[in-house]
């Protein structure tokens, strides 16, 4: 496999030629924290390999929802910067999706990208997502939707401390992995429960399918704090004024504010913002607020649930750089 002429004169342009020829099974995934760069590096690569993208990320799946989410723009035959980018907008607002579901996907995705001759870049920082992707998942029941729709109705009657808080009398080891403000998982985790009799955190630790039958090279963006909090804030600031406009589009066209797509940060301050329960100087400051916990968490997360190879938050060309030097000695 021939190399594009920006890696044939880089010292290791011959050795990753001979990597990419003989690894026909080999999967790149790219995670880190919200705001860390993590789809303009998969592009780069993307520019650089014959590659395809897989978004691992449970927000950008849902259409409408574009704005908050940073979500990359396609074009109308799918590809984004004229590289193939795979579940974007698949869901409507008021489905649900679960990390089982991605699992199957985004692997039937990677191996069709394998068929190709393409090489598999895996890129978000939804971990939960990331971790049934490479480690499969216990079965768990299907969900049911009027199960879902009942405990969402509860949510927004009595609070999402109140769903945690009864997920947490009914199996505490679930609720401590599963953050308060995490709805989708607190109502799939009280869902499982209902359909199955048995707590999800049993089941769990049920025999797991086999892991990723595909060689694979996990590589984390890692920012210093301070850096990564000044990303988040001016994102933020940059991000609020279309995701005010874009919710009030969504709830004009029906939407109440409570579905799944709903969830992603930012929209649920929109909606009270835009209902007049929150001034919109304090939507913006709760954005900024909950995204940087959010960071925390996947950083958590990534650090303690994923063995990842690090590199330093940067300019773009520099973590290309030390993600290419990676990919030779994998």
């Amino acid at each position: 496999m021939l190399l594009p002429p920006s890696l044939q004169q880089a010292p290791e342009g011959a050795l990753l030629a001979a990597f990419l020829a003989t690894k026909s099974d080999f999967v790149l995934i790219i995670a880190g924290p919200t705001a860390g760069g993590k789809t303009d590096l998969a592009l780069a690569l993307a520019r650089e390999f014959p590659a395809e993208i897989v978004a691992a990320d449970s927000r950008t799946l849902y259409r409408g929802i574009d704005a908050g989410t940073a979500k990359p723009a396609r074009s109308p035959d799918g590809l984004v910067e004229g590289v193939p980018y795979h579940l974007l907008d698949r869901l409507d607002p008021r489905e649900s999706y679960d990390a089982g579901t991605f699992a199957r996907e985004a692997r039937a995705l990677c191996a069709q990208i394998l068929d190709r001759g393409r090489l598999p870049i895996l890129a978000g920082g939804t971990g939960f997502y990331l971790s049934a992707f490479i480690n499969g998942l216990a079965p768990l029941p299907r969900g049911e939707d009027s199960i879902r729709a009942r405990l969402l109705s509860e949510s927004a009657r009595r609070g999402r401390a109140w769903l945690h808080e009864r997920l947490k009398a009914a199996d505490p080891e679930a609720a401590a992995a599963i953050p308060a403000g995490n709805i989708q998982r607190t109502i799939r985790a009280l869902e499982v429960a209902e359909l199955s009799g048995r707590p999800i955190s049993e089941l769990w630790k049920a025999v797991r399918p086999d892991p990723l039958p595909h060689r694979r090279l996990l590589i984390a963006i890692r920012w210093k704090t301070e850096e990564l909090r000044r990303r988040i804030e001016a994102r933020s600031r940059s991000l609020w004024p279309a995701i005010l406009a874009e919710t009030r589009e969504l709830l004009g066209r029906g939407f109440t504010g409570e579905e799944p797509g709903f969830q992603s940060l930012g929209y649920r301050e929109a909606v009270s913002c835009l209902r007049g329960r929150l001034a919109p100087d304090k939507g913006l400051e709760e954005l900024i607020r909950q995204t940087s916990a959010y960071a925390k968490r996947q950083r958590t997360y990534l650090r303690n649930k994923l063995r990842a190879a690090e590199i330093e938050g940067g300019p773009v060309p520099e973590m290309a750089a030390q993600a290419l030097a990676f990919i030779r000695d994998a």
